[in-house]
């Protein structure tokens, strides 16, 4: 099929349970039995889920206690974020004998754009093979890879064949593709989002195009206008080898539940004080403010306020984040707390780097 935009070669290659592979790989005793990365204590939650442990449900985000009724089994590993740092380091490495475009999304994953590389191989499909080998000889792990003409194709793809699988989708597949697709499978729809889609009828990505623009934005909003466009595999986003970041934010898991928001003003303090160190570490202001609540039924809520000014200092974040603590009363006592900022004076610099797309219009083989 022939696209009236440029296409890339991009690679998106994503780590197999990642932190739990490093601990399994560090320990043999674990190699083969069900862990969980976290979640020990009383108040822990899973961090990450060995494959043997996600077959009895376990999942990264669940309390530690759901994740041992459902796996009484299960063994439970303090997490080491200096060694998934090391290993990831390691991984980063590798990605970089091949192109300086990488972009990574978190310790275990990221973007490569190989259109052009410094193997000059005409294959993105060898690559990412290649790349996958070269991780399991260093590092002893398995990784998987989505290779497609854009970050969100590629992305989706990545999981299809998962574990230490790769999935390749070819120009002329990428309509089909997208059409035979779950719509609980399009990176960017979630639980919450696909139920409403469900209830309108869409299933699938063939239900999704045959929507208009129109419905879709006045159903979802903004985001309508993104799913119209991805559904036709269109996504000009470039891999960006430095992410500008959208938010920052820090947060607080408490080991009592607060019961009351005079309990809660020490612990906003301490909090907006740690997201000013990151703010200045960085050099990032932003106007807009949310808090984050996480109440003791794990339910989730987010009050936000956006002011005329950037902010980067702990008593104007921790001023605007009690306004919005005693906004409304709370619904149940509460276990974590969380502060971020957003609309940050980075965004200029983003728009700019979106722009940077390849201008050439390619023909190849993937």
């Amino acid at each position: 099929m022939d696209f009236d935009f440029p296409l890339r070669k991009i690679i998106h290659v994503d780590m197999d349970a990642f932190y739990a592979s490093v601990e399994q790989h560090d320990n043999p005793e674990l190699k083969g039995k069900p862990i969980a990365v976290g979640g020990g204590s009383k108040r822990g939650v899973v961090s990450a889920a060995s494959y043997e442990a996600r077959k009895f449900g376990v999942r990264s985000a669940m309390a530690g206690s759901i994740a041992q009724r459902n796996c009484p089994d299960l063994i439970f590993v303090k997490p080491r974020f200096e060694r998934y740092k090391e290993v990831s380091y390691q991984i980063r490495s590798i990605f970089f004998e091949y192109t300086d475009l990488v972009e990574p999304l978190s310790l275990d994953e990221a973007y490569l754009d190989v259109t052009e590389n410094k193997k000059g191989n005409p294959s993105a499909t060898l690559i990412a093979k290649e790349i996958r080998q070269k991780i399991l000889e260093k590092t002893g792990l398995t990784a998987s890879a989505g290779i497609s003409i854009n970050k969100f194709i590629a992305k989706v793809a990545s999981d299809y064949n998962k574990p230490n699988g790769q999935k390749t989708v070819n120009p002329e597949e990428v309509i089909q593709f997208l059409e035979d697709l779950d719509i609980r499978k399009f990176y960017g729809v979630g639980k919450v989002t696909a139920e409403k889609m469900y209830r309108l009828g869409i299933f699938t990505g063939k239900d999704l195009k045959q929507r208009s623009l129109e419905f879709l934005d006045e159903k979802f909003g903004k985001s309508g206008t993104y799913y119209y466009h991805v559904v036709r595999g269109i996504h000009h986003s470039a891999v960006k080898p430095h992410r500008i970041p959208k938010s920052v934010g820090a947060e607080r898991t408490f080991f009592e539940n607060l019961s009351s928001e005079i309990f809660m003003l020490e612990k906003l303090e301490n909090i907006a004080a740690e997201l000013e160190r990151r703010l200045q570490k960085s050099k990032i202001a932003g106007k807009t403010v949310t808090l984050k609540i996480k109440y003791s039924d794990f339910t989730l809520q987010t009050r936000s306020k956006t002011l005329p000014y950037y902010i980067a200092s702990k008593d104007l974040i921790l001023e605007t984040a009690k306004e919005l603590l005693y906004q409304s009363s709370l619904e149940n006592s509460v276990r974590l707390l969380g502060i971020s900022l957003a609309n940050l004076n980075t965004e200029k610099q983003e728009k700019v780097s979106e722009k940077e797309v390849v201008s050439v219009q390619l023909r190849f083989d993937f």
